[in-house]
């Protein structure tokens, strides 16, 4: 998960009050650094500088979300197969890994990764660590279909009356995600993918949040058999989920 962020400075000043989470700063280039972000000693997240150019179009701060595939150069050539557009790459990132960055059949971006000394997040299933995602779109079935596609997910509804209406995402066997239906998403959502970072407690963390200067989108709401959420984007506007295990 990568953070694309109008002040990097703040935001890794919101994150590490909010989640615990130590920065670390690679040069980049003139005035700029890339930041790592850990928690207990093993890697987490990561956040950039908003690159200006898209903030003068009018992209806010926002999380991206990267996927790790076995070959990112074969699956980044079945993007456009599959109605997606391929937006950059695939190209080196030095000794980390290779990736491309996508446009879904939906018009969600996110990136592929093949990792080579750097796989992905050390940590999970800790407060502070990711541990979710959904797609949201308002046309659920072809970004479900791209997504068979590209990456082989199996997708399954949910048992549980209150999520009748959502498809949970399964790679190889392992629940990772969900794609909820348009009538669970605000009208004119544009489709995006939501980062779920798990918290121990999703009510205190959401004050937290708010205390820190984030504001509250959706306020804690409990999951019929899974736990509780809600939804806030921090100080610079990048919207993340914070969830509360019920399991």
């Amino acid at each position: 998960m990568e953070l694309h962020s109008t002040d990097q400075s703040a935001a890794k000043q919101f994150y590490g009050a909010l989640f615990g989470w130590e920065a670390v700063d690679f040069p980049m280039g003139p005035d700029e650094v890339y930041t790592m972000f850990s928690l207990q000693g093993k890697h987490c997240a990561a956040a950039c500088t908003l690159r200006k150019d898209l903030a003068a179009n009018g992209v806010p701060s926002h999380w991206m979300l990267y996927i790790a595939v076995d070959n990112v150069d074969n699956r980044t050539l079945r993007v456009t197969e599959l109605g997606g557009t391929v937006l950059a790459g695939p190209f080196d990132v030095g000794q980390s890994g290779r990736m491309s960055v996508i446009q879904d059949a939906v018009g969600a971006h996110v990136c592929l990764w093949q990792g080579k000394e750097t796989p992905g997040i050390g940590i999970a299933g800790e407060p502070g660590t990711f541990c979710w995602a959904d797609l949201n779109t308002m046309d659920r079935d072809r970004g479900m279909k791209f997504y068979e596609g590209l990456l082989s997910w199996k997708f399954t509804a949910g048992q549980n009356k209150s999520h009748s209406g959502y498809m949970h995402i399964e790679n190889e066997g392992q629940m990772i995600g969900g794609v909820p239906s348009a009538d669970m998403l605000p009208p004119g959502i544009p489709p995006h993918w939501m980062i779920y970072y798990m918290v121990a407690d999703c009510a205190a963390s959401t004050a937290k949040a708010t205390s820190l200067g984030a504001k509250v989108m959706v306020s804690s709401m409990e999951i019929e058999g899974a736990g509780i959420m809600s939804i806030v984007n921090d100080p610079q506007g990048a919207g993340f989920a914070l969830f509360q295990s019920k399991m």
